[in-house]
């Protein structure tokens, strides 16, 4: 279900979201739901990487929340220049996943 928000934008950014809405032929309120899917995709890879790269999510726990596939997610660490730490660990939570899910 659909809620509604408001909040106060600067001018600039009214005018860019009209630009696009233009451009794209659909009014503002499509571009304003489009463009925020968009950074809320981009902000939960961010935060998943950074949160992995900490050490407090595991690899399985980063692909969830991501919502990047298994196969993609060591992709996105190396575009991020994060290095790859799967220990044994992290399998064992990987297969109680697979598991559980059977």
């Amino acid at each position: 279900m659909a809620k509604t928000i408001t909040t106060r934008l600067p001018d600039e950014f009214v005018i860019g979201l009209r630009e696009i809405a233009n451009i794209e032929k659909v009014d503002t309120s499509a571009i304003v739901r489009k463009l925020l899917a968009k950074a809320i995709e981009e902000w939960k890879k961010d935060y998943a990487v950074e949160q992995y790269r900490k050490g407090k999510f595991s690899f399985g726990q980063s692909v969830r929340f991501s919502g990047v596939g298994v196969w993609d997610f060591p992709i996105l660490l190396k575009e991020k220049k994060v290095l790859f730490n799967y220990d044994i660990e992290d399998l064992e939570e990987d297969l109680k996943t697979l598991k559980w899910k059977k």
